[in-house]
């Protein structure tokens, strides 16, 4: 592994920041990015480590609702059971982070390795592209987020564990669940970000620190975390307004066509 430099690392950060919150896979992109560019791999660290810009964006941009949260966070360790729908919207995220949170201990080693091969990306991308379209063209969004059940909150957890797989997408996934289960669009990416919020800090708390370790405090990593923090903004303010009026049909054709793409470059590359 080598550290990028600016230039690499601004990409990387904008490629972070940009396909975090959209159901595109930020981890197909950053692995895939310097396979296809020629460059020296980063590595899971680094890729980590730009999880901080988007996480300081996801704090700020959703500050009111993470009051909330915190506050029915408090009230449940105080009460040690659900009170009111403050402390039952905490619960709900405690649950749905609980299944990511085994998974990422128990198959850490994969994800570092093996589930980040071209082959299996380009493959994620593309089977579920085509989920998510399936799955939002014929779901009947008939619930709000303050409908959710335990059951709810449990199985979108469960399909955010998929996400340890490049180019599946924890946004893609969690959102797919969400339709499914009948959640309008607008709900079902809300909770599939606030859900977000604990992996991606337990994430960079495990990980960024070997990270700075390995390489100091060094501009190109600054630059990355600045640059996904702008570009997240951007992406969570697009994503909002754009799936409430015209649905992920537009972000299933990208996963596919970039799937297609990358599997021939593995061709022609003989890769194979």
């Amino acid at each position: 592994m080598q550290e990028p430099t600016v230039l690499q690392a601004l990409v990387l950060g904008v490629l972070q920041g940009l396909t975090e919150f959209l159901p595109v896979s930020s981890s197909a992109h950053l692995a895939l990015t310097p396979w296809v560019m020629g460059w020296s791999p980063a590595g899971l660290a680094f890729d980590l480590a730009l999880h901080v810009g988007t996480l300081v964006t996801l704090g700020w941009y959703f500050r009111a609702e993470w009051r909330t949260l915190v506050l029915g966070g408090l009230t449940l360790l105080q009460h040690r059971r659900v009170v009111d729908e403050a402390s039952r919207r905490a619960a709900f995220i405690i649950v749905a982070s609980i299944p990511a949170g085994l998974a990422g201990v128990l198959l850490d080693d994969y994800a570092e390795s093996l589930f980040r091969a071209p082959a299996i990306t380009a493959t994620a991308l593309i089977v579920m592209g085509i989920v998510l379209w399936a799955v939002d063209r014929g779901a009947v969004a008939r619930r709000a987020r303050d409908e959710m059940t335990w059951r709810d909150a449990l199985t979108i957890g469960c399909a955010q564990v998929l996400a340890l797989v490049p180019g599946v997408s924890r946004s893609g996934s969690t959102i797919t669940a969400g339709r499914a289960l009948g959640f309008d669009r607008s709900a079902a990416a809300v909770f599939s970000f606030l859900m977000s919020m604990p992996i991606i800090a337990a994430a960079v708390v495990l990980k960024v620190p070997a990270a700075v370790r390995e390489t100091g405090l060094t501009l190109p990593l600054l630059v990355g975390v600045v640059s996904a923090a702008l570009s997240s903004w951007a992406a969570i303010a697009f994503l909002l307004r754009y799936v409430s009026q015209r649905g992920y049909g537009l972000f299933a054709i990208y996963r596919v066509a970039l799937g297609l793409m990358i599997l021939a470059l593995l061709g022609t590359r003989g890769a194979w």
